[in-house]
């Protein structure tokens, strides 16, 4: 029987969201070395060129390290499917007339709602969507100003 409930979420997931559980963080979860993962040589162009998108954002983020690689792979290749799949949805139409006269949905509409489900996941994972980004916080950098502070420290005026 495998675990029950949600999925434990990385350390610094938890962070950037606050700590919305308020539960003691996990001071000995592995550190990954924070380096850039390459993009994967198999990946098709579609891919290549989400990988390349999104990449930078998220190593920016503090959300991406050279073993996060293959989740990031799955992602972008999934992108890929789904377009993939709309792409003949668009062109063909949602269903098709068999020999036996019958009219059957054609098959790449099912990839393509799989495919939505599966990204829906995996932008979820990294932080992909506006819903995601909502629940986190992000340290600010030393040289970054918020201007609302810097608005009280001048008496609340420019």
């Amino acid at each position: 029987m495998g675990a029950r409930g949600f999925p434990p979420q990385p350390t610094a997931l938890k962070i950037l969201k606050g700590n919305p559980g308020r539960r003691p963080l996990n001071d000995s979860e592995p550190q990954p070395d924070k380096v850039m993962p390459t993009c994967p040589a198999w990946l098709d162009a579609t891919a290549k060129s989400e990988w390349k998108r999104v990449t930078p954002q998220l190593y920016t983020m503090g959300l991406l390290t050279k073993i996060d690689r293959s989740a990031l792979a799955m992602y972008c290749d999934m992108w890929s499917q789904l377009l993939a799949a709309r792409k003949v949805v668009k062109e063909q139409g949602f269903s098709y007339v068999t020999e036996s006269g019958f009219v059957q949905k054609r098959p790449e509409v099912s990839i393509y709602q799989q495919a939505m489900q599966t990204l829906r996941g995996w932008c979820h994972e990294f932080g992909l969507t506006p819903s995601a980004r909502g629940r986190m916080t992000v340290e600010k950098k030393d040289d970054e100003v918020d201007p609302f502070e810097l608005y009280l420290a001048h008496g609340g005026q420019n």
